[in-house]
């Protein structure tokens, strides 16, 4: 299995998360404040463990959670996993780590803005077009919507990156959300300062200054039907390397399995999305620029 030598260092930078997150919740815990009893049964399985799982799940290769776990992680790692549970009790104990998940995401697996950055969205078809009248999981959920390549029935993932190929920020829509939507949310940019690249779906007066009071500057292509305007020669290179984002949402769809139309609830097609980010983080080659050391270049 694809790193299978930092399966320890993955599942103890998880375990002293999950940890930290028990002591803060025990001070808060509405039961303990009004006096009652509340049941405190231990799993086989820590939300640790499962979190790790799923995580090795993405970096493994396999295409299939269950076949995975059953003739995998049951017979190869019961070592490092010696209370595993039956398939069908795994998959009710990843509902109950889904929030251990997002926020050991959003606190540990996120990386650092370097002053430039670049944004994509990328389509998550839950199934084929054709079917999208007879699909009923994601009913009144998944819209139908229209990128590049054509319509597809499903989400939208916004991801935000910077030139290291570190994942800054990512935000979940239903497919026919426009992609200048998520930027208007403070929330959203708010990890990133500098200059931001994007495609032409993100052209937009409004958005542009508005962005600009936050410090962040959108920079784009220009239409065929707009006039052309002056560009910095930086700025015409980097909207080249604009590339980073699409090999990224391309790395999380081959290697880390983020879409696929097998899912029976929306609860696990966020956790299947949040652990293939989660997953994302630990890969040791992530897509980057190749910046030159100007000092080393002039002193050769």
């Amino acid at each position: 299995m694809k790193y299978s030598h930092k399966i320890t260092e993955i599942y103890f930078i998880i375990d002293e998360f999950c940890k930290e997150l028990e002591k803060t919740k025990e001070g808060h815990l509405l039961s303990q404040e009004n006096g009652l009893k509340r049941r405190n049964r231990k799993f086989k399985l820590t939300d640790s463990e499962v979190i790790c799982i799923l995580t090795l799940f993405h970096l493994s290769g396999f295409r299939k959670l269950k076949t995975f776990y059953i003739y995998f992680v049951k017979i190869h790692l019961k070592s490092e996993f010696p209370e595993t549970v039956s398939y069908n009790r795994f998959v009710e104990l990843q509902q109950k780590a889904l929030l251990p998940m997002a926020l050991f995401l959003k606190t540990c697996c996120l990386g650092d803005c370097t002053g430039i950055s670049f944004i994509d969205s990328t389509p998550l078809r839950v199934c084929h077009i054709k079917r999208e009248k007879q699909h009923k999981t994601f009913k009144d959920i998944a819209q139908k919507g229209q990128c590049s390549i054509g319509w597809f029935f499903g989400f939208k993932l916004h991801l935000i990156s910077n030139d290291k190929g570190e994942i800054l920020d990512f935000m979940l829509t239903p497919g026919n959300v426009d992609d200048r939507e998520p930027l208007k949310d403070k929330n959203f940019h708010n990890r990133v300062f500098g200059k931001l690249f994007g495609d032409k779906g993100y052209i937009s007066k409004d958005l542009f200054e508005q962005l600009f009071v936050d410090g962040v500057h959108l920079v784009t292509k220009i239409r065929k039907n707009m006039k052309n305007c002056l560009m910095l020669m930086n700025d015409k290179i980097m909207l080249r390397k604009r590339v980073i984002i699409e090999s990224i949402n391309d790395f999380l769809k081959n290697e880390c399995n983020i879409e696929h139309t097998r899912h029976r609830s929306f609860n696990n097609f966020v956790t299947n999305m949040l652990s293939s980010l989660i997953a994302y983080s630990f890969f040791d080659k992530k897509p980057s620029i190749f910046k030159v050391d100007e000092e080393k270049w002039l002193a050769a």
